[in-house]
Parts: structure tokens; C-alpha cells; sequence
């Protein structure tokens, strides 16, 4: 009965001493990342790839991709059933248009609102962007990458692509993602964000 109380402190210990593994990140938003793959109630990664997870691979942070849009509304949209990856099919509306500067070039992407989950507190004021850009299928995921927003209080809102994420179906097939619109594709390489998931 000693030696079974001892092993079971000794894994104890073991385990404790991976709890307290430092989480990589550059940034605190990279971290945070980091911390939910690791976490078997959050993380999108199948058991096979959690168990080997050591940390995402991010791009270097970079300010030039953090830009300043014009914001402009768009009240008279109608909603629409947006595509996904599997025959699931929920409600978006284009909620407006972002143009700004980037790389020297003029761009715009549209920017939409899940009606679906703008019913949940905490999250009525939740946009979504998602994004196709020249990295796809080379660096980053080839399906896009999103980014979360809120509606901004004025006409301006600044898009950092440093926090740009891989939908979850780049790490397990398990999951329904929405397809990146076509208009939503940028003629320039964004270099920021996470970068494209090698899966074990």
C-alpha cells in the first residue's frame, strides 16, 4: 500500500511539473493561444496532436500590420446563408467595408456579423473577418485565416493581423468552418498572424 501511495505522488509531482511549463508567445494574445491548444476543454487539436503540442507558429510580430481602416456601414444588407466546410450553413449579414493601406496598396475587405451569436451575452457587438491573402497554401492555412472584431464606436477601426488565427478545421476535420468569401481575397502577402498548422 506504501509503494502504490508512492507512485501515485510521484506521477502527482510529473504532473504538476507540465501544468507549470512556461507558454511560449511573443505577445500576451499569442500566449493566451498557446494556452487554450493546450487545454484539453478548449483546444481544437485531435488527442494526437494536443499531446505532441509544444506552441503555435506565429510570424514575427510586425506593426506595419497593424492598420487603421475606414469604417463604413452598411444598415441595408440583407442576411445570408454563409458556406462552410460541411452542409452547415449560418446566418451572417455584411455588416460593413474596411479600405485601408497596406504594402503600399489600396484594399478593402468586408467585415460580418453571426446572427446566430450575436443572441449571446458578451458577444452583441462581435464582428467577424475573415481573409484569403497571397500566403495561403505556402506559409499560412490555404482555406484563410479570421480575425475577431467589435463594432467600433466611430468610423475608423484598426485590423491587427498580428492576431490573424487558422480556422479550426486547419487542425481537425471534425470541425465546420466558414468559407472565406472571394471578395475577401487581398492581392498582398500578409505576413503576420499564425502561420500554417503541421499536424503530427
Amino acid at each position: 500500500m506504501k509503494n502504490v501511495t508512492l507512485i501515485l505522488l510521484f506521477v502527482s509531482l510529473i504532473s504538476c511539473g507540465q501544468d507549470k511549463t512556461p507558454i511560449k508567445g511573443e505577445t500576451e494574445y499569442q500566449r493566451a493561444q498557446n494556452a487554450k491548444f493546450k487545454d484539453v476543454t478548449e483546444s481544437p487539436l485531435t488527442d494526437k496532436d494536443r499531446k505532441k503540442f509544444t506552441g503555435l507558429d506565429f510570424f514575427k510580430v510586425d506593426s506595419s500590420y497593424v492598420v487603421s481602416a475606414r469604417f463604413k456601414r452598411t444598415p441595408n444588407e440583407i442576411s445570408f446563408k454563409m458556406k462552410t466546410t460541411t452542409n452547415r450553413r449560418p446566418e451572417y449579414v455584411k455588416y460593413g467595408e474596411l479600405s485601408f493601406t497596406l504594402k503600399g496598396k489600396d484594399l478593402k475587405l468586408d467585415i460580418y456579423q453571426n446572427q446566430e451569436l450575436i443572441q449571446k451575452e458578451g458577444y452583441e457587438d462581435y464582428l467577424f473577418l475573415p481573409f484569403l491573402d497571397e500566403t495561403n497554401g505556402v506559409e499560412t492555412y490555404g482555406g484563410g485565416r479570421y480575425i475577431d472584431a467589435r463594432i467600433p464606436e466611430g468610423d475608423t477601426m484598426v485590423i491587427n493581423f498580428n492576431e490573424a488565427y487558422n480556422p479550426y478545421c486547419a487542425y481537425s476535420e471534425r470541425y465546420s468552418c466558414p468559407v472565406v468569401p472571394r471578395q475577401n481575397y487581398l492581392r498582398v502577402r500578409i505576413e503576420a498572424g499564425v502561420k500554417a498548422f503541421e499536424k503530427h
